[in-house]
């Protein structure tokens, strides 16, 4: 498990330079060979990854400058009894922190703030950060993308909640009694860390 997570980050950083070279080459001889190193590494990725070789070519591929990771953003909202709000992700039927990936045009405090309206239906503010996670050094399952995770403290206006298009319920739970967690967003870890955070045992934020 360990060898195919590596070959899979191998793929992604191949594609990478790949696109990298087709954005600042300009003989035509290394544009051919960057365009086959890409196709290349798209194969790679089906095969490793299981998706469609159709799916990871449409769904992987920028083209408009150099690679860099994604960013997703989490908002951590405790209520006044310590608990912590999750929302039931409809695509896996599990739970995570509201949050998402991060939209052009859009601070990291402003994609929190939309996010937790939009799958919670709860008005926040986004104040400190608690952590800048790297995703494949978490226990997250493998991903077609490179991923940076930064979670946020939000501070709700009120404890009205309701479930969003994207969620199929919403609810604050105690340390104790975390439900099945959507891995793919957040990890068991990652929760316990921001419970941490809450219970005053972490004062600055986490790295990598």
């Amino acid at each position: 498990m360990k060898k195919h997570k590596e070959l899979l980050l191998l793929a992604k950083q191949v594609q990478a330079l790949a696109e990298n070279g087709l954005h600042y080459s300009e003989n035509d001889f290394d544009l051919d060979r960057y365009s086959n190193l890409e196709e290349i590494a798209m194969r790679m990725l089906a095969l490793l990854s299981g998706i469609s070789e159709k799916s990871v070519q449409e769904g992987t591929p920028e083209h408009h400058g150099y690679r860099t990771a994604k960013v997703d953003v989490r908002c951590v909202i405790f209520n006044e009894s310590k608990e912590i709000l999750l929302v039931k992700e409809r695509v896996d039927a599990r739970w995570s922190l509201p949050g998402g990936w991060c939209d052009v045009g859009f601070t990291p405090t402003e994609v929190a703030e939309k996010e937790a309206f939009e799958e919670a239906g709860i008005r926040v503010k986004a104040g400190r950060l608690i952590a800048v996670f790297d995703k494949k050094k978490h226990n997250h399952p493998e991903d077609l993308f490179y991923a940076y995770k930064i979670f946020l403290e939000c501070l709700p206006e009120s404890l009205d909640i309701k479930r969003g298009m994207e969620t199929l319920d919403v609810g604050f739970f105690p340390k104790a009694q975390l439900p099945e967690l959507s891995t793919p967003r957040n990890t068991e870890y990652q929760i316990l860390k921001m419970f941490d955070f809450q219970e005053g045992k972490i004062s600055w934020p986490l790295l990598d």
